[in-house]
């Protein structure tokens, strides 16, 4: 079987899908992945996978590139004729939807990790980029033998309200799944306690909150450390900059450490684990914060609700609500023996729920139905 995996960038692809491709290489199945090359591609290239860098920007609402970017992935699949088409992250499901239906690909899975920017942003251009994006959805959506994959149910939800799936056709699988072996349960620092907010440093992951809610928790626990990971992200709208993130660490609130790439390391320095983000997929710092034995505090928000378990694995906080979040810190912060408990729980809700292997068998049950499906015809 040849296998396709179209993705936003080659980073995102190795710290989310790379798991499927190697088990799919396992298997004895030829694997491709399309995605813009950041550096990572010779790595790809050197486990087995056959790598076709593309033009892809993420921030780009250039209709020019993207045909441009459309006819290049019609191009390459009728070449490769893939028995599957992965598509992963919003532009792929869109741009490379259309581009697998022209070039008559027999099976495809789209990947909808969350509906992005244009969902959950209130602001007037996010609400008239959504009028055009919506037909898209629905001609990239309209292949006759696919599957959908949703991370939660609210995601299918709104999906729904605009593209017509059947039950049949769509799949829940929460997240990307982790390798419990490498996020394995650590010790809790309760002795220099860790606040830890991990994520692209954007707006809409509630990194505003998280920093007031750090001023409103300072004064009475000195002590404590409260730290921003992650990298700005100039193609997203949403995202902070580097000098502003530089001025909240020198003024003592927050550390920002950037950018991590040992993230079960840089986990595992934390005592409570923080996303306070206004809408998500399945985050997967929450599912690596529990495999580690983090307590976590998030929004009670789709995909974070759902990501853990209210007053057995973390706390919900109110989105958009520093107040509420700080609240919900402190219940933790201030509790040694509930963190420890929770450290457990969260330890165990990962085994049961979020384990890789169980992923990987998911996603090659996907596969094999719809070759199945062509089989039918």
């Amino acid at each position: 079987m040849k296998i396709v995996y179209i993705v936003n960038v080659d980073w995102f692809f190795i710290s989310h899908r790379l798991p499927l491709a190697l088990e799919a290489i396992d298997q004895g199945h030829e694997v491709y992945i399309f995605a813009k090359d950041t550096g990572r591609m010779d790595y790809l290239k050197s486990l087995g996978i056959k790598v076709y860098p593309i033009s892809l920007e993420r921030g780009s609402l250039n209709p020019f590139s993207s045909l441009s970017l459309l006819f290049d992935l019609k191009r390459k699949l009728i070449k490769i004729q893939p028995d599957v088409v992965h598509l992963v992250t919003i532009k792929p499901v869109l741009i490379g939807g259309i581009a697998s239906i022209l070039a008559k690909v027999p099976s495809i899975a789209y990947a909808i990790s969350g509906l992005g920017y244009i969902f959950t942003n209130t602001r007037i251009k996010a609400k008239f980029l959504r009028l055009g994006v919506i037909p898209l959805y629905r001609l990239a959506l309209s292949a006759k033998n696919k599957v959908v994959i949703v991370q939660n149910s609210d995601d299918l939800r709104i999906l729904r309200q605009y593209v017509s799936i059947p039950s049949s056709q769509t799949v829940l699988i929460p997240g990307s799944g982790v390798d419990l072996a490498k996020f394995s349960a650590h010790n809790l620092p309760l002795e220099n306690k860790v606040v830890l907010m991990a994520c692209r440093m954007l707006a809409d992951k509630g990194v505003y909150e998280f920093y007031r809610s750090a001023l409103l928790l300072k004064d009475k626990y000195p002590h404590i450390r409260f730290v921003l990971v992650g990298g700005v992200d100039p193609d997203n709208p949403a995202s902070l900059s580097e000098p502003e993130l530089n001025d909240w660490a020198q003024s003592g609130a927050v550390e920002w450490w950037g950018h991590q790439s040992d993230m079960a390391a840089t986990l595992s320095k934390a005592t409570v684990v923080v996303l306070p983000s206004y809408r998500e997929g399945m985050p997967k710092v929450l599912l690596e914060a529990q495999a580690l034995g983090r307590p976590v505090v998030t929004t009670d928000v789709p995909g974070c609700r759902e990501a853990i378990e209210e007053g057995v694995t973390g706390f919900l906080a109110e989105v958009k609500d520093e107040n509420s979040l700080a609240t919900a810190i402190e219940k933790l912060i201030s509790n040694d023996s509930l963190c420890e408990k929770l450290s457990h729980n969260a330890r165990q809700r990962a085994e049961e729920k979020f384990d890789i292997k169980h992923v990987v068998k998911t996603h090659f049950e996907v596969y094999e139905s719809l070759k199945r499906n062509v089989g039918l015809k």
